[in-house]
């Protein structure tokens, strides 16, 4: 594959199924990614395709059966549940089709959440400009059946 220090993500072989016996499906096979840092790139194909696997698998949310994924050079397939719930929280951003934030916590309780999770501290200056940027500052204290279907993905 291409120079480590330029790649954001490497996957090589990577295999995945559900189900056990006959009626296991195996959804990937022998898929191999390399994707620059920096670059864009779209996952597409049709419905029940395989695309939101192969995404929780490069995010590490599930196990592949075969296969290695490296993110930013870091092999996640070789990192322990506890090491992959810390790099995905600090190394990888996810944007859900379902927004995944938690209904009784107002906006900026959702933004500080993952890092009072990774035991840091939030600093209210950061979380006042995280809100700016996404043009929260007026919802900040808004819970997220307040918000519009817009302001949930931001």
């Amino acid at each position: 594959m291409a120079d480590e220090g330029t790649m954001a993500l490497e996957v090589s072989g990577l295999s995945k199924g559900f189900g056990e016996g006959a009626s296991r499906i195996t959804v990937l096979d022998g898929v191999n990614v390399a994707l620059q840092r920096g670059a864009f790139e779209a996952v597409m194909g049709p419905s029940g395709s395989g695309k939101s696997t192969l995404l929780h698998l490069l995010a590490g949310l599930i196990t592949a059966d075969g296969g290695e994924i490296r993110v930013g050079g870091t092999s996640i397939c070789e990192l322990s549940d506890h090491d992959v719930t810390c790099f995905r929280r600090r190394r990888i951003g996810l944007i859900f089709q379902d927004f995944n934030l938690i209904p009784t916590l107002t906006a900026e309780e959702n933004i500080a959440l993952p890092l009072l999770l990774d035991r840091q501290k939030p600093d209210a200056a950061q979380i006042d400009a995280l809100l700016a940027r996404l043009g929260l500052t007026h919802r900040r204290s808004h819970v997220p059946i307040k918000l519009s279907g817009g302001e949930r993905q931001r």
